[in-house]
């Protein structure tokens, strides 16, 4: 794990609360409550406004898809579905509503990576996280609309993730919210983390906005429904950490025995398999797209960034981390769609600017330690079996082995023999070798099996 800066980033606090703040005075919010993650644990915490304490439970909306997309894959990796298998050959009660004229039909996959080609929904689907197994037969009996082809174009979709809810309700006999419960909730002790209203419980009421004053949504929160696998989730700061804890750690090959969904797929809850355009973000432009469940961002600034929004009447919400870079944040607000993507995008940035953001460090592996060695022994000494031995073929065919020996010859004789000091890699068969002097290597291991050398360069 890259080393993480723990007392700097706990100085912070006065900072991150200062933007907290300022988020709701700029927009006018009832409440924020707000975590820092840093490596494996939840280091610092805040609220501000109407809510003091940071174990209040909020409706988190569309975070809740990330937990759906989770238990779709943990079936897919148990075998028992496939993503590219249509929905309706599971669900056959779907059959009218995911035909399409251009007559592809609809799989997981595109449900899940939002290219269904459903219509974006977000204002109906909001007030119809109720609704009943026997409203939604109807609507799936009538057929809906699509904005695109399926395939073809990013559309955030609502609705297919209710039709997602249901499929998997066919394959395993149990609703989203068991299935998730003891798959992911129960194991990761996200104990405060549920799918009904949390009313026993100290909770964030809903708020809204009106003349430029909060005032009370009016209405009491929806109840658990068909549409709740999209948006139905509620928790609090603590729990909301583990998840975001758990998803990262998976960026740096980190096996947990909590949560029941392997690396490679939590991994691929965060590739890129739609193209979302360059989105602002509080201002700042980045190429996005969605994941499976989550989104994704290549900021210019902080590099890859994972996340997911939630918003419903009464609530916002937002997690944000710095993928396999060991740093999160995670905040809500109870004032409808309150944009808690920039607070989290606010603090980030802050993070960066104070240097408390560590490197994204990938680990040596074992072959390109070896032929890093194996290379700088060659340079300060060379002899021509072990060059055809350590390098392919192309090598010597792209320059001659001669011409590399005077060359290495030059620079041993003028500044000294290589010495290593540190190798960065930028993959597993890509690296940086630093040595004494001020010299650098670049190298570069090929295909086969034994991963010989097939570039090299010195600098």
């Amino acid at each position: 794990m890259a080393e993480i800066d723990l007392e700097g980033l706990r100085a912070t606090q006065p900072l991150i609360e200062e933007i907290a703040a300022q988020v709701a005075r700029e927009f006018t919010l009832d409440s924020v409550v707000w975590g820092l993650v840093a490596g494996d644990q939840l280091l610092t915490t805040g609220t501000t406004g109407s809510v003091s304490n940071v174990a209040t439970r909020y409706r988190i909306a569309s975070m809740t898809k990330s937990f759906t997309a989770a238990a779709v894959l943990s079936l897919r990796d148990e075998g028992r579905l496939s993503i590219d298998i249509p929905v309706d050959e599971y669900a056959p009660e779907l059959q009218t509503i995911c035909r399409t004229e251009s007559g592809t039909r609809i799989t997981l996959r595109h449900l899940l990576s939002m290219t269904s080609g459903l219509a974006g929904d977000d204002p109906w689907a909001d007030r119809h996280l109720d609704a009943t197994a026997q409203e939604m037969n109807a609507l799936y009996q009538q057929g809906a609309v699509y904005a695109f082809a399926p395939g073809t174009h990013f559309e955030y979709s609502n609705l297919g993730f209710a039709l997602i809810g249901r499929v998997v309700e066919r394959v395993t006999g149990r609703r989203v919210r068991d299935f998730v419960d003891e798959r992911f909730l129960q194991p990761l002790q996200m104990t405060s983390t549920t799918w009904d209203p949390p009313f026993e419980h100290e909770w964030a009421p809903p708020t809204r906005v009106q003349d430029g004053q909060i005032i009370p949504d009016g209405l009491a929160p929806l109840g658990d429904g068909e549409i709740a696998p999209m948006g139905g989730l509620w928790t609090t700061v603590a729990d909301l950490s583990r998840w975001v804890i758990w998803l990262n750690e998976a960026n740096n090959n980190v096996q947990s025995n909590t949560g029941q969904l392997g690396v490679a797929s939590r991994r691929d809850m965060q590739v890129m398999h739609s193209y979302a355009g360059v989105i602002a973000l509080d201002g700042d432009k980045a190429p996005t797209g969605y994941g499976y469940g989550l989104m994704l961002r290549d900021d210019p600034t902080l590099g890859i960034v994972n996340s997911h929004s939630g918003g419903v009447p009464g609530y916002g919400s937002n997690m944000r981390w710095l993928a396999g870079r060991h740093i999160g944040v995670v905040a809500m607000s109870n004032t409808t769609y309150a944009p808690m993507a920039i607070f989290t995008h606010r603090v980030l940035k802050m993070l960066h600017s104070a240097n408390l953001v560590p490197s994204c460090q990938t680990a040596v592996s074992d072959v390109l330690q070896q032929r890093s060695e194996q290379l700088v022994a060659l340079l300060n000494h060379w002899d021509s079996e072990q060059a055809q031995f350590i390098f392919t073929d192309n090598v010597a065919l792209d320059e001659s082995l001669e011409r590399r020996q005077s060359a290495a010859l030059k620079v041993v004789t003028e500044h000294g023999p290589f010495i290593i000091k540190s190798i960065t890699p930028n993959s597993h068969i890509e690296a940086v070798i630093e040595c004494v002097n001020s010299k650098k290597i670049e190298i570069l291991l090929g295909p086969t099996h034994s991963a010989p050398i097939q570039w090299y360069e010195l600098k």
